[in-house]
């Protein structure tokens, strides 16, 4: 069956295309692309006063799966993800048993085959164990469908360890995702260290446990000619440190959740565990330094860092409560909401970040455009639409949101993968 999208405003920013047009779709591509296409015995979807833009990639999930599946499983996730209106989304490797060798690997996509609504690409970790001290056998998990690399959560703190896995990844043309945090600082820490945390009676992580990392991983990457994509950006120091390098051409990207672009540490004044997070909400300098690098490019990509705990672990003091809070299904709205309908970026530029430049970063060959001969993994948005969140809806098994309640305009409609409607009718 043949699938059109009618009179939709399709909004690419890998070509340029901001017009009304028509999309037909076939056996999971997009085959013709104009104005006005008159094709007969093809489905219909109506796209009049929507949004039609590449399939939303999201490079930072957690899906707990294999060991966690009471917090999260491929299939919930993937769920969640469609109902977000992302179409990939990239697992990273802190699962039980973690990521680190061909057979987790091999799991996670054949489970995602069997159960997933969306595309799943693992991400595997640095280092054995996720120790920090002894790296993966890395091009056997490329070999058996790694897309990158990452000991997320725990920073690799040696330095040889780093750079010889940036080394690799220059001779396996991946990509390093890195959790910056140097723990020495961020021992026992709960929120960002400043005047609120004074004030809170909370241990602080200062902006400096994040900033040395960067800085450490900037030079290494630099000497190496490689590529490096700091994973959650937090930080005005970490800002200035991605931008000079850019400015000396280190093949340095960086990406900032959601939540670090809207929160500050402010939000911890009542001690509610679904703001604890890591990297911690940061002050409201940094929060406006993280959004002008939005703005000028500095930051690359937009992710979700999505984490979920279950309630009973984040029913607890906040010193005892995990970090992390979940994103998928929030991420879409709060961006449209709180920075597009504010002109603080473009519709296009939003786009850009949450599925063109995914795509590049990850070599996902076929996605992040709408061009005849790409994958037809599409998300269509109604920005005109209003919703309050309800975490008692969410495809997730997990709650843990502090965005409950929160009124958005700006919604996923519809998510399209490989040509089929997995959100809302799922299959």
């Amino acid at each position: 069956m043949r699938l059109m999208i009618k009179n939709g405003r399709v909004v690419d920013p890998d070509s340029g295309t901001d017009e009304t047009l028509d999309i037909l779709v076939e056996k999971g591509k997009i085959v013709d692309l104009k104005a006005k296409l008159d094709v007969k015995d093809a489905k219909v979807i109506d796209a009049s006063r929507l949004v039609v833009a590449p399939g939303f990639i999201d490079m930072h999930v957690h899906l707990r799966e294999p060991g966690q599946e009471n917090k999260e499983t491929i299939e919930t996730g993937s769920r969640a993800a469609a109902k977000g209106g992302f179409t990939s989304i990239c697992s990273m490797p802190n699962t039980s048993p973690p990521n680190d060798h061909r057979q987790v690997t091999e799991y996670i996509l054949s489970e995602a085959a069997r159960q997933a609504v969306v595309h799943i690409f693992p991400i595997s970790a640095i280092t054995k164990g996720l120790q920090g001290t002894e790296l993966t056998d890395m091009a056997e998990q490329v070999a058996a469908g790694a897309v990158a690399f990452s000991d997320d959560g725990k920073c690799v703190q040696n330095s040889l360890v780093m750079r010889r896995a940036l080394e690799y990844s220059k001779f396996l043309n991946t990509l390093i995702i890195d959790h910056c945090e140097d723990h020495s600082l961020s021992e026992d820490g709960i929120m960002h260290e400043g005047p609120n945390s004074y004030q809170f009676g909370l241990r602080g992580i200062p902006a400096s446990a994040e900033e040395i990392m960067v800085a450490r991983d900037i030079i290494l990457a630099d000497k190496a000619e490689t590529r490096l994509h700091i994973a959650h950006l937090s930080t005005k120091g970490s800002v200035h440190l991605v931008r000079e390098a850019k400015k000396r051409k280190v093949k340095v990207t960086a990406e900032a959740t959601p939540h670090h672009l809207i929160l500050t540490d402010a939000s911890l004044v009542h001690y509610e565990t679904n703001y604890k997070v890591n990297p911690p909400l940061r002050g409201p300098d940094d929060v406006k330094a993280l959004l002008e690098a939005v703005k000028d490019g500095t930051i690359d990509v937009i992710a979700t860092d999505h984490a979920p705990h279950t309630t009973e672990e984040k029913e607890v003091e906040l010193d005892k409560a995990p970090f992390g809070m979940i994103g998928l299904e929030t991420a879409v709205s709060l961006i449209l909401d709180r920075l597009v309908n504010k002109n603080v970026i473009s519709l296009a530029k939003f786009i850009e970040m949450i599925s063109t430049k995914p795509a590049l970063l990850l070599g996902l060959a076929g996605k992040g455009k709408i061009r005849v001969g790409a994958d037809a993994d599409l998300t269509i948005l109604n920005l005109h639409k209003e919703i309050v969140v309800d975490v008692n809806t969410f495809q997730s098994k997990s709650r843990n949101s502090p965005f409950d309640g929160w009124k958005l305009k700006g919604v996923p409609a519809m998510t399209i993968v490989a040509g089929q409607v997995v959100y809302p009718a799922w299959p």
